[in-house]
Formats: structure tokens, sequence, C-alpha cells
């Protein structure tokens, strides 16, 4: 069996696949990668389905010999390098190490979740249908524990084909973050609303897998800050008695007894996740059926991508790059403007 011997890695290091679904009526917690597009991309990139398990980086890389080789990765998401026997390895390129050859993953240099995928996924034991490990309730992983230095990694399968290269790079959205207001929205005042959807909030130190904590103006309650405890999903953003919003992300609790102003739209979540303590942001309102369209955008984008896909070493070429149904318009949050009206002579 070919296997990953870990030798050193970040604390916040954990195997994640697409998630943990159907159980969080007994309040189980989804889990699952906090980049899904990271996942998605580096899936691709060495002939995974896209919701494989994949090793899930927290800003700090780290340092694991292939054992039994040989295996193929790519790492997605935020920007690191990744070296095998100290050579660089491009970005968004898959590479294949043999047995005995070590592969590096630097620090973030920007962003906060990488995701390394290996060919075959990692063949680690299923938890309630998935391999995704959830710190809080104990579940999936290698173990039900998080990646440490001395774990041996089971590869799923060896390389097939040659490495490749996404000549079509992922795109996310761009500018404020867009939000479904509710369902609890009658809970704040019309100050409130207004507070939250005009003023800029940062990321605070108060951020993990369970959620990030905001700082900023404090939006302002119509009607208390308890509600009985009721459902949550992931981007759900409760308001409690600070004032000061809370986005609920893969680690957070089923149920909440604090009222949701709104919901970040999963289209704009893996540009969300990436964002380190510090970062400045705002929100945009946005209906459900714009929800709806971005999220079969973020689709068509992830089809773009796996089309672009080619042998590395090819290069780039016009004819290629014209063959791929590129998303236009994909790095702008807003609607794209409207066709000019067409005139036809008198």
């Amino acid at each position: 069996m070919i296997r990953l011997l870990v030798k050193d890695c970040g604390a916040g290091t954990s195997i994640q696949d697409c998630g943990r679904f159907g159980y969080q009526r007994y309040g189980v917690g989804p889990a699952g990668a906090m980049d899904k597009i990271a996942l998605a991309v580096a899936n691709m990139l060495v002939g995974n389905d896209p919701e494989a398990a994949a090793i899930e980086f927290t800003v700090l890389g780290g340092t694991f010999v292939v054992e039994g080789g040989p295996v193929r990765v790519a790492l997605a998401g935020a920007y690191a390098e990744v070296r095998i026997d100290g050579e660089a390895v491009p970005p968004l390129t898959s590479a294949t190490a043999g047995d005995g050859q070590s592969i590096t993953v630097g620090p973030a240099k920007a962003g906060t979740f990488m995701v390394l995928a290996v060919c075959g996924g990692f063949a680690v034991t299923k938890d309630l249908g998935s391999r995704s490990f959830h710190l809080r309730g104990g579940l999936g992983g290698l173990g039900r524990a998080p990646v440490r230095p001395g774990q041996v990694l089971p590869v799923g399968g060896s390389p097939q084909g040659p490495d490749l290269t996404a000549t079509v790079p992922p795109q996310v959205s761009a500018g404020a973050y867009r939000v479904v207001l509710g369902p609890q929205d009658d809970y704040f005042s019309a100050a409130g609303i207004a507070t939250f959807l005009g003023e800029a909030y940062r990321v605070s130190a108060e951020a993990d897998r369970m959620g990030y904590r905001l700082s900023g103006p404090v939006i302002e309650h119509a009607k208390g800050f308890n509600i009985v405890s009721d459902g949550i999903v992931t981007g759900s953003i409760q308001v409690p008695g600070s004032g000061e919003p809370i986005v609920l992300l893969a680690d957070r609790q089923t149920t909440g007894g604090y009222p949701k102003i709104a919901t970040i739209i999963s289209a704009d979540l893996p540009r969300f996740v990436q964002q380190r303590p510090g970062s400045e942001m705002r929100f945009a309102a946005v209906s459900l059926s714009d929800a709806i369209a971005a999220a079969r955008e973020q689709a068509a984008m992830l089809t773009a991508v796996r089309a672009g896909l080619k042998p590395v070493g090819l290069g780039f070429d016009t004819e290629h790059l014209l063959s791929v149904n590129l998303v236009d318009g994909w790095v702008d949050a807003h609607a794209p403007p409207p066709e000019p009206p067409l005139v036809t002579a008198a």
C-alpha cells in the first residue's frame, strides 16, 4: 500500500472531504473542507472525484515522505509552494513523487486554507459516510484525530496517465460578500440592517473552522437577541447581544439561539473563508434567485477548469483556450451589464 509518512505539520491540519450530511437533526455537524473550490480543483488535478478526501492545512503546511510510491499530488487554495525533494511544483499543477521522496507544503503567503490532494484520495475509515475530521464531534480523520507528525496516511491509488496542469484557472467572486437576508432579519431594526449592509467589518482574532467573529459597528436588535434555538447552515450570520456578527462555518453547531440576520451565499464562501484576522469586508443583500444563479455559475466555472486540464509540458495554445467554455464576468460580484440593443438599418 502507498502511504504518506507525516514528518511535520501545523496544528490546523486535518483530513477533509466534501462533508458529512444527513445527520444534523442528530446534532452532527457537516465538517468538510473550508474551501470547497480548492478541494475540487486539487482533486481534479490528480484525477479524483472533486469530493475525495484530501489534507487541509490552516496557514502552516507540512512535510511528508512517500512510502511504497509513487503518488501524485496537487495543491490548491491559499497561495503556498509545494516541493518534491526540494524542487518546486508550478501552481495548479500535479506532480508525481516516487518512493522515499519528500513532499513539502510551505506556509500560506496569502489566504488561510490549502488543500493537498493525492491520487485515489486518502483511504481512511468513513464515519457516518464521510472521512472529514470534526474536532468537537470526534469523528473522521485517521483514528478520529487531526493529522499529526508520526502518522502514516494510506493513499487510495497509484498515478494513472500524465501529470496535469490547469490552463483555465479557478476564479472566485470579488467585492462585497453577497447575502440572503433572514431567517430572523425581523429581529433587527431598520437601522441595524442598514448598519450591517452599509458598514465595513473585519475578521477578529476569534476565527477557526467553527466560525469567524467579526468586529465592527454594533448591529441594533429590535426584538432582543434570544430566540428558540433553530437550525443553522454553513454561512449563517448570528448576531448575539454584543451586536457583532458571527459567521458560522464548516465545524459549526447545528442549532443556535441567537437571531440570524443573513446567510452568505454558497458561491462566496470559498473566498470568505480565506480571509485572515484583520481582513476588511462588506456585505450586499441579494435575492434567493441571485444566490441560485451564482451557484450555477460556480458549477460552470469548475466544469471549465476540468475541461482546461491538459498534460504537463504541452504548453498553452490559442486553439485549446478557445475550445474551453470560459465563464465571463465570474470575477465581478455584480451582474454583467445588459447587452446593447440591436441596431438595424431603416
